[in-house]
């Protein structure tokens, strides 16, 4: 059974329409959920957990209707919405202890024991926090209770490359029994090519991919060549730089055979990402 199973979310503005969403996770992997600014990610998040209306669609956490279980549902998932940024004044341990009341299932040890690995003194108050520290008690809290549903929305942010690879690795310590996913929005693709098992690509409100990151990247080839290559090949090229040699660009690896004597070679996500905006951008 999927631990996640958003289907047919709809939201609607005057400018922006989130357009028929679904996509689907199985317990004991971490999905990359990616796109530009404004694509709809962080709404599509929100529409999920009924923090704003949705207009149309069904969410399933672990089997469980969202709309009809939400307090259910909610003991099941551990959000994070970028860096902790509440209740300044007080100390880590005054809203733990609020925090432990709303779920049955919390684990005292587990939360002492991240408030260690991350460093944070249960003494210290919100506002004297950093960045990256803020998010690091974000996520001790909503590791601590079992969640079998992290749902991540740029909690890296704030964070140095040290940090971020030491979180990296707190992450895929959580999915290693097979029990529990992450839902891991984030514009650092880098950190996504280091622990996502799937990405989920979305572009104005629509989803253009969601698979295995395998299947993924092997979608697509980085090209290079010459400008009359460029012309003389345009109508399979996905968005393109120029360079002093020539271009570099990206193709449906399906087209492979078309392209010539170009060279190619392995898409990574970020380039993926990149020349698929181009795209978008120049077609719009």
């Amino acid at each position: 059974m999927n631990i996640l199973e958003v289907e047919g979310l709809r939201k609607e503005y005057p400018e922006f329409t989130l357009d028929n969403v679904s996509f689907s996770l199985e317990p004991g992997y971490i999905m990359g959920f990616i796109g530009r600014n404004g694509a709809g990610k962080t709404t599509t998040m929100k529409a999920m957990l009924n923090l704003i209306g949705k207009d149309g669609g069904r969410v399933m956490i672990d089997g469980l209707d969202y709309s009809k279980n939400e307090i259910e549902c909610k003991k099941k998932i551990g959000f994070i919405m970028g860096e902790f940024d509440y209740y300044k004044q007080s100390k880590l341990k005054t809203i733990a202890c609020v925090v432990k009341r709303m779920y049955e299932d919390w684990d005292e040890e587990a939360y002492k024991g991240y408030m260690k690995h991350f460093g944070l003194s249960e003494e210290k108050k919100v506002k004297e926090l950093s960045a990256g520290m803020r998010v690091k008690f974000g996520l001790a809290l909503a590791l601590s209770h079992n969640a079998k549903l992290l749902i991540l929305d740029e909690p890296t942010s704030g964070l140095d490359p040290v940090s971020r690879d030491d979180l990296l690795d707190v992450l895929r310590g959580v999915i290693e029994d097979g029990t529990r996913s992450i839902l891991y929005s984030t514009h650092i693709i880098s950190d996504l090519e280091k622990c996502a098992d799937y990405i989920t690509y979305i572009h104005d409100g629509r989803i253009l991919l969601s698979t295995d990151v395998v299947s993924f990247k092997e979608k697509y080839l980085l090209v290079s060549g010459d400008m009359d290559d460029l012309a003389r090949y345009s109508d399979i090229i996905i968005g393109h730089k120029d360079h002093a040699f020539g271009f570099t660009g990206l193709i449906l690896a399906e087209n492979k055979d078309r392209i010539g004597s170009m060279k190619t070679a392995p898409a990574d996500l970020e380039s993926i990402m990149i020349y698929t905006e181009q795209e978008a951008s120049l077609n719009a």
